[in-house]
């Protein structure tokens, strides 16, 4: 069976795929097997056995705290331990607990109108589970997307296997362990492997493939599956823009925007990736970042709770993102005084960039780094040109007091979330589905929309002792010339 394999690297450090067989798809397909024969002999789990599974998942998150903050402190050399409880830890108990407790109501058919001629037929929409569902999980976030999705994907019925990424290997063997001791191989179970595993396991048979990550592997990722028609959920980045309105340049909404930008130093597919700014207050704008600094975290980019870049290659690209932005005309400002990077720990200070052009890198690819491009603008018309000039973000963030301006950013927008004097609030927010649109991705878990997303919508019609449906079928006759009359109206000379 044919794998895929290549020798290239995105910013996200994922492989784009050209074919060549070597062998990989086999391991793989083994455990797609043994999950679809137990799939086969129970296609619908109960409730409760779902429920026990869910169960296992926030046990095993729990039970491995330690070891989780350890695999990810040894993957990218610092790494906060409470981001590690909030995110990596709570994030996938939260949502497991939320399916567990909202699942009688999800699993319940849907009943659907039917047509008077039809008589006492019914209509229902069930969801069903698709059977063995992939999850090919990112390096920036190796638990919160390794296993959070599992909560809808268990939720749903199906049976999962597990990618991690090659960049965190001791997060990849950590999730191994604790998934093989937590779950039966034909319930959940982990790969791992190199880029060449990555690839066959997008081209594997899969009823369900789950992918976050760049656009740019995500359409190697659809070529792939597109030879087996395998469904996809593509959550990929993005350039997710923070808008300030006149009346949104305030502390709070600049807290929220530096604070997201500090999370995970911008290792993050929802975080700000520029921030437009009235360009009568961008002197404010600065002041109000420096001062972030000054009040809240003098000396952050040298503590524990800054997260280092997940490698050499990736503190190079963003260098040269900020050479390239300066060298055409821009002025980077670290905020932090003192600040410099660190060989020794690939720690980044948060540098803001003005002047953008569009000729700039950091203007054209996801920064996904510590670098925040400053964007000034007259007029929130300008604002709105510039996001239909690009591609659909994942996410936008508007600030602001007046509710008209807001209101009229996001009718005039397209994205897959908003929050409102708030940033990726969106996203924390377990009851609201997560996705892209466009180049952003498409598909949507977290929540109800997740345990839809990773069903099968079955529509099931039970027909009535007495109805009129046989009039479809020729030969026709008067009665079903009449029903045709009765509907269409006479035919127009």
């Amino acid at each position: 069976m044919q794998a895929y394999h290549a020798e290239y690297y995105d910013i996200d450090g994922e492989s784009l795929m050209v074919a060549h067989d070597d062998g990989r798809s086999t391991l793989i397909e083994t455990a797609i097997a043994r999950q679809r024969a137990a799939h086969r002999a129970d296609p619908s789990p109960g409730v409760a056995t779902r429920r026990r599974r869910l169960s296992a998942l926030i046990a095993m998150l729990r039970d491995n705290r330690a070891r989780i903050r350890a695999a990810l402190t040894e993957d990218f050399g610092v790494h906060p331990p409470i981001m590690s409880d909030l995110i990596e830890i709570a994030g996938g108990i939260g949502r497991a607990q939320y399916a567990i407790d909202h699942l009688d109501a999800w699993i319940a058919a849907e009943a659907r109108d039917v047509d008077a001629s039809f008589g006492a037929a019914t209509a229902r929409m069930e969801w069903q589970p698709k059977g063995v569902v992939g999850n090919m999980v990112p390096w920036n976030f190796p638990f919160e997307i390794g296993i959070g999705p599992l909560a809808e994907m268990l939720a749903a019925g199906n049976r999962v296997i597990v990618k991690p990424s090659e960049l965190t290997p001791a997060c990849g063997a950590l999730l191994a362990k604790m998934v093989a001791a937590a779950f039966d191989p034909d319930e959940v179970t982990v790969i791992e492997g190199d880029q060449t595993v990555g690839e066959a396991f997008a081209a594997a048979s899969f009823d369900h493939l789950l992918f976050t990550g760049s656009t740019a592997v995500g359409k190697a990722v659809m070529r792939a599956a597109a030879a087996r028609l395998t469904p996809l959920t593509l959550e990929l980045g993005s350039k997710s823009p923070a808008i300030l309105t006149p009346s949104g340049v305030d502390q709070r909404a600049v807290e929220s925007i530096i604070g997201l930008k500090l999370a995970k130093s911008g290792q993050v597919c929802v975080s700000a990736d520029h921030v437009f700014v009235p360009a009568d207050q961008l002197d404010r704008f600065i002041d109000l970042a420096r001062g972030y600094f000054t009040e809240r975290a003098p000396g952050f980019t040298r503590s524990g709770d800054c997260t280092a870049i997940i490698s050499d290659r990736h503190v190079d690209r963003l260098q040269a993102l900020l050479a390239d932005a300066v060298a055409k005309g821009g002025r980077a400002i670290v905020l932090e005084d003192g600040a410099a990077p660190s060989v020794a720990t690939r720690q980044m200070p948060l540098t803001l960039v003005t002047g953008v052009t569009p000729a700039m890198r950091i203007a054209q690819e996801e920064i996904f780094g510590p670098i925040l491009p400053v964007i000034s603008y007259t007029a929130l018309d300008d604002v709105v040109a510039a996001l239909w000039a690009a591609d659909k973000p994942l996410s936008i963030y508007i600030f602001g007091q007046d509710q008209s301006e807001i209101d009229g950013l996001i009718a005039r927008t397209v994205s897959g979330g908003v929050t409102v004097n708030g940033a990726a609030l969106n996203t924390a927010c377990i009851s609201l589905g997560f996705g892209g649109v466009g180049a952003s991705g498409f598909g949507r878990h977290h929540g109800v929309e997740g345990f839809r997303e990773f069903s099968n919508h079955r529509a099931v019609f039970v027909r009535g002792p007495a109805d009129h449906a046989d009039i479809i079928f020729p030969p026709y006759g008067a009665s079903a010339a009449a029903a045709a009359e009765a509907v269409l109206g006479p035919i127009a000379a």
